[in-house]
């Protein structure tokens, strides 16, 4: 992967588990990352906040403060202590927030003043609600550039060994990507070339910080989460692709189109496939492989890595039980995003405990 060296293609998923409490991540979570390390495996952390406007959960992690930073870094040491090669997702959510996250109220930021309508919450049970968002004047834009480059500087400091820009999910980055979001009149609306200006200037500031081999960012252009759609997301993806190529950045991470049934078939209606050709670096895929859909995607060359998520978060020691095809913990999806610092979350048994 770049100049790193990797010992196989099993990458942790970026997994948001609001368990960090005071915006900054706990002791609990030397643990839970440093079971999941392995010697040449590639980890990436869950989503982490550029700034105090970035936030739009309860209970997760931010890297804009020296605080946040001196708390990273004991997980970071556990994981190199493994010999694990350790990534910061650094995250802005947008609209993706309401006043209670914001500092002093205010209105969430983003890219538009269009309201996010109520979404199925973390929990899949509740609707989180969403405030109406301030659409950000173009004097201002430069401002949340600098939040990520600081927060790359700030992860760099605490020990990592690179930074993942989170540009999927429907949060800041693809608010201003996606044409069913972006609204705007100004150079960061209208064309593809212009919604992607703004991640494109971010992978720039943050190569710039820290050299492009230790940048990944993340995309998902045919999802619709947090109701981020576009016109044309084959089209974007492969601007986004090309239009990375010439930063070099380490890998680019996408996220599968989701399945739909046509003719009572579950079937995938577009395939990353020309995004994979036409990027130059690295190719991870993710969402809802299993180790045989990710052993065929390295055959047939469709990705490098495959990022996994759930099977990752319930089998600490994922990697092996692939090599030795044993079988799986089940996950609780009741306990994905529970606070509590050991319940579905470091308690889940390695295979040498369950045989």
């Amino acid at each position: 992967m770049g100049e790193f060296s990797l010992s196989h293609r099993v990458v942790l998923a970026p997994l948001t588990r609001m368990r960090s409490f005071g915006k900054a991540p706990q002791p609990h979570a030397i643990l839970y990352y440093s079971q999941r390390a392995t010697k040449g495996g590639l980890l990436i952390t869950e989503s982490t906040a550029v700034s105090d406007t970035a936030i739009g959960y309860p209970n997760v992690p931010g890297i804009w403060t020296k605080e946040q930073v001196e708390a990273w870094k004991p997980i970071v040491d556990a994981v190199h202590e493994k010999g694990g090669i350790f990534f910061c997702q650094i995250w802005h959510t947008g609209r993706v927030s309401n006043y209670s996250f914001q500092p002093n109220g205010q209105a969430p930021i983003s890219c538009t003043d269009k309201q996010l309508p109520p979404q199925p919450s973390q929990d899949g049970i509740s609707k989180d609600e969403f405030s109406p968002p301030r659409r950000l004047r173009t004097d201002e834009i430069p401002q949340i550039v600098k939040d990520f480059r600081l927060a790359t500087k700030n992860a760099m400091e605490a020990g990592f060994d690179g930074v993942e820009i989170h540009g999927a999910n429907g949060y800041l980055i693809e608010q201003f990507m996606k044409d069913q979001v972006n609204d705007r009149t100004d150079e960061y609306g209208g064309s593809v070339e212009n919604r992607c200006r703004l991640a494109l200037e971010i992978v720039e500031a943050v190569a710039n910080e820290i050299g492009a081999n230790r940048v990944g960012i993340r995309l998902s252009p045919f999802t619709t989460f947090n109701d981020s759609v576009d016109s044309n997301p084959e089209a974007l993806g492969i601007y986004m692709a090309e239009a990375l190529n010439k930063y070099g950045v380490c890998y680019c991470h996408v996220i599968e189109p989701r399945m739909v049934t046509i003719e009572n078939k579950l079937v995938i209606p577009q395939s990353l496939l020309p995004m994979r050709n036409a990027f130059k670096g690295t190719f991870i895929a993710a969402d809802g492989y299993n180790r045989e859909d990710g052993n065929r995607a390295i055959a047939d060359n469709y990705a490098d890595l495959i990022a996994f998520g759930r099977l990752f978060l319930a089998n600490p020691d994922l990697p092996r039980r692939f090599e030795l095809d044993a079988a799986l913990n089940k996950y609780n999806r009741r306990t994905f995003y529970t606070p509590d610092p050991v319940i579905g979350y470091t308690d889940y048994p390695f295979f040498e405990s369950t045989s």
